[in-house]
């Protein structure tokens, strides 16, 4: 079961990989798209240690109620969720002679963006079995009934369309403007990137917050569909969004190559 588990939280992650992959005229060398990827999955740990140390910090805040919670949710999560993307980029590609044209900063970050997800994904359908694992040998520990593999598939596919294509629309967001930051003369060159990051983070925190406002609400309120339909709203202009982004790199650009090692 937990070899199936673990395939099963890899599926959303390599089937929108083969997606965002099909937007690359220039296909990127397998190893180099095996290694971002991998390197995605490894710095998500390093998140959730960063998330779990300022934690603290918000907990300490002299406000709390909603304003807290939003803090929490765009800076404590989000935005560090982000930057470690990217960092992940900018650490294994950015020197690298494979990254040399404009739409590879956005498909590069999808893919670190996919790796983190494929770890969360994973963990989050084995934690049932850790748990239950645990309580076999300590009385304190709650055993977690009902979790097969049906329930497993059901929480993987809303993960497919919810969390993981978040991931990658957040992070392909921030990679455009990775790629307009190598091509701007003006005085705001070194103030876009900073943009890319705000925006990309916007994304995810608002859908951070409207995730935890559902799960608050509950299947039996009514206030639950308004949620619901903004999700699903968000995520749909974000997907459309982020196609254009796609697009406009490519026929932009198409011909240019990224030269930053100069």
């Amino acid at each position: 079961m937990i070899v199936v588990f673990i395939l099963l939280g890899l599926a959303p992650s390599v089937i929108w990989l083969a997606y965002y992959l099909r937007k690359d005229v220039h296909p990127e060398p397998r190893g180099m798209i095996l290694k971002v990827f991998f390197w995605g999955m490894l710095l998500a740990p390093v998140a959730a240690i960063i998330e779990i140390m300022l934690s603290g910090f918000f907990d300490k805040l002299p406000f709390q109620g909603t304003a807290n919670i939003l803090l929490w949710n765009f800076l404590g999560i989000a935005f560090i969720e982000e930057y470690v993307k990217y960092f992940v980029v900018k650490w294994k590609v950015l020197r690298s002679r494979e990254f040399d044209e404009p739409v590879d900063a956005m498909i590069y970050l999808v893919i670190a963006a996919l790796g983190f997800a494929a770890l969360e994904n994973v963990l989050i359908l084995l934690s049932p079995l850790i748990t239950n694992y645990f309580s076999s040998l300590v009385s304190d520990v709650e055993p977690v009934s009902n979790f097969g593999f049906s329930q497993a598939f059901q929480l993987i596919v809303i993960r497919f369309w919810g969390a993981t294509l978040l991931h990658t629309l957040a992070s392909a967001t921030l990679g455009f403007f990775l790629a307009l930051s190598f091509y701007h003369k003006g005085r705001f060159k070194y103030q876009i990137l900073p943009v890319g990051i705000i925006l990309a983070t916007l994304l995810h925190g608002l859908f951070n917050y409207l995730i935890l406002l559902i799960e608050r609400v509950g299947p039996a309120e009514d206030a639950i569909w308004i949620y619901v339909i903004l999700l699903i709203v968000l995520l749909a202009s974000g997907a459309y969004g982020v196609n254009k982004l796609f697009t406009k790199l490519k026929s932009k650009w198409a011909l240019e190559e990224i030269n930053i090692r100069a």
